[in-house]
């Protein structure tokens, strides 16, 4: 006897909205890390040796965490949306397939 199992697509279809949640989210996480952490050269001061070198750390901080961590995290949420929803489509098939039949 073959053993039956059983998938929740209404559960499968919850994860997917969640995931696209967290991808809308992750929007303004984004432009946070870009633009509202925005430091005018004058805010550390100036003619001074360290001044650019603080400058040149801070652009750099900001631009591994919009593509080291940021991006990343956005693109395996999405990845995993993505196979999520077609894996919940498969299965909307087979089952689809399987009433006809």
């Amino acid at each position: 006897m073959a053993k039956e199992y059983r998938v929740d697509l209404d559960a499968l279809d919850e994860v997917v909205r969640k995931l696209n949640g967290v991808l809308k989210d992750m929007n303004g996480t984004k432009g946070k890390a870009g633009s509202g952490t925005f430091l005018p050269s004058t805010s550390l001061g100036k003619k001074y040796v360290e001044h650019e070198m603080l400058h040149k750390a801070h652009a750099d901080m900001k631009k591994f965490i919009d593509s080291e961590i940021v991006a990343k995290i956005e693109k395996l949420v999405d990845e995993f949306g993505k196979k999520s929803k077609k894996t919940k489509e498969a299965y909307d098939d087979a089952e689809h397939e399987n009433k006809i039949h």
